[in-house]
């Protein structure tokens, strides 16, 4: 049976759930400007929520940042997400031409992202009724992960809007390293490739990232490599001293940093059995902060749980604390009070925490995996490590704990690296210049149809797989 052709549940938008705010036509708002109004969409990963949280990780900082520097250089954009709480506002506005939209789509609660397949078609109408509430259409929809990507093949094929598509997790890498594949699998792998297939183009974040999906996805449809940003004003150097008296941190103690969601494929095991290792073999002093949310009845909170009795049972209880979830005011001062960065994780399509800490000019140890190889480069900026090898990360945090020069080398070529090639203002220009010449392609293609009917509820189904006729560009 074709994963695509499961039954889905269909449904019209609740409007009597209201918004928070009255929403002002694009027409009224816009004004003599006359923006071109885009939608990103992000069905799991709201744009407004701390991170940190259950399943609130890079996605939602590349959603947010990408969509505020895109309104700035002129666009009017529209980030749209899956409400969960009824006290939720419907529409935030974060800046006058840039506001998350959350729209009801299944019950709402909070529900793990590989049990919302289902509620999709939901999603597709409340996104049809808002944008005839509104009196306005997309012509170009950026979809994020691969639940995302299902709403935006379904709206290219009814309105023929242009599509891009970003992954942030690969669902081919994922299977790979987990013992149980969950029943959306085979769902999310066909959706994966139709994506990459059919969308006018895909947005690798690094040239690792273009290479797996060739080798495990298609050999099919486009890709742009664009790398994924960091907020400079927010996260740069400051002065360690200066970082751990605000933090209260012992000014002469090594500080080794993770900062992430608390998940088994983040590696955070491997760090904490490294950290056991160098203190066995050298029997230094240190500490370890592992900086993070989580919520105790779901799957983070199993997991920090997991790794907390880890940290008991190797002894390194009183070296460890977990301070939670750390806005993006105070984790720029963790990153600069850190003498290291650790990422382990066993896959990263580019790695959003790498950059971060280099920005505050800290040197990153991280998993030789993905966009990972892309950020870090060996000996200017870090360490590159294989996954799981926790000899290698332990040898790792012996050599920059321990070689003062060099470590300050990398401190300043790492904050360098970030500044020349990761600002969200230089991932926006490219994104934008990538926007308007497919939008210019799509005004000259002839072929185009017009965008003048709505879906009905009884056509939204699931996309059969289709034999592409588009080759590599």
């Amino acid at each position: 049976m074709n994963p695509l052709n499961q039954t889905v549940k269909t449904s019209t938008f609740n409007a009597s759930q209201g918004t928070a705010k009255k929403s002002t036509p694009i027409s009224q708002r816009l004004g003599s400007r006359n923006r071109q109004p885009i939608a990103l969409i992000s069905i799991h990963g709201d744009p407004d929520v701390d991170i940190g949280r259950e399943e609130a990780g890079g996605q939602n900082v590349y959603v947010r940042q990408v969509g505020e520097a895109l309104a700035k250089l002129g666009w009017q954009v529209d980030m749209f997400t899956r409400k969960i709480h009824a006290n939720q506002p419907t529409i935030v506005q974060h800046s006058p031409y840039c506001r998350t939209i959350r729209l009801s789509a299944g019950p709402l609660e909070y529900i793990p992202r590989d049990e919302l397949f289902e509620y999709l078609p939901e999603f597709v109408t409340a996104f049809q009724n808002f944008q005839a509430k509104e009196g306005t259409n997309y012509p170009l929809v950026h979809t994020n992960y691969w639940l995302s990507a299902w709403v935006g093949l379904q709206l290219k094929k009814h309105h023929n809007v242009q599509l891009v598509h970003t992954y942030h997790s690969l669902g081919k890498v994922k299977y790979q390293a987990v013992s149980h594949r969950p029943s959306i699998a085979d769902t999310r792998l066909a959706i994966e490739q139709q994506i990459l297939e059919q969308s006018n183009t895909v947005i690798a974040t690094s040239p690792q990232e273009e290479e797996v999906l060739r080798y495990l996805v298609s050999q099919n449809g486009h890709i742009s490599v664009i790398p994924c940003g960091t907020n400079l004003e927010n996260f740069h150097v400051i002065s360690k001293p200066e970082a751990r008296l605000k933090l209260g941190l012992d000014p002469q103690k090594p500080i080794i940093l993770y900062v992430g969601r608390f998940d088994p494929r983040k590696g955070i095991e491997t760090l904490v059995r490294a950290c056991h290792q160098y203190q066995t073999t050298t029997n230094a002093s240190f500490k370890l902060i592992i900086a993070g949310g989580s919520d105790p009845n779901k799957t983070d909170g199993q997991e920090r749980q997991r790794i907390e009795d880890l940290v008991n049972e190797l002894g390194l209880t009183e070296q460890t604390c977990f301070p939670g979830q750390l806005s993006h005011d105070i984790l720029p001062l963790y990153y600069a009070a850190a003498d290291v960065c650790v990422v382990p994780s066993h896959y990263e399509p580019f790695g959003l925490v790498a950059i971060e800490a280099m920005a505050c000019g800290t040197p990153v140890i991280a998993s030789n995996v993905g966009g990972l190889k892309f950020t870090v480069i060996p000996e200017e900026t870090g360490l590159l490590v294989p996954p799981q090898d926790i000899n290698g990360f332990a040898d790792a945090i012996n050599r920059i704990l321990t070689d003062d020069v060099w470590t300050q080398k990398l401190r300043k070529q790492a904050s360098v690296r970030v500044s020349e090639n990761f600002s969200w203002v230089g991932v926006a220009i490219r994104l934008s210049d990538l926007y308007r010449r497919i939008l210019a392609e799509s005004i000259m293609d002839e072929r185009l149809l017009p965008l003048s009917r709505s879906i009905t509820a009884s056509e939204i189904t699931t996309i059969p797989v289709t034999n592409p006729t588009r080759k590599v560009s």
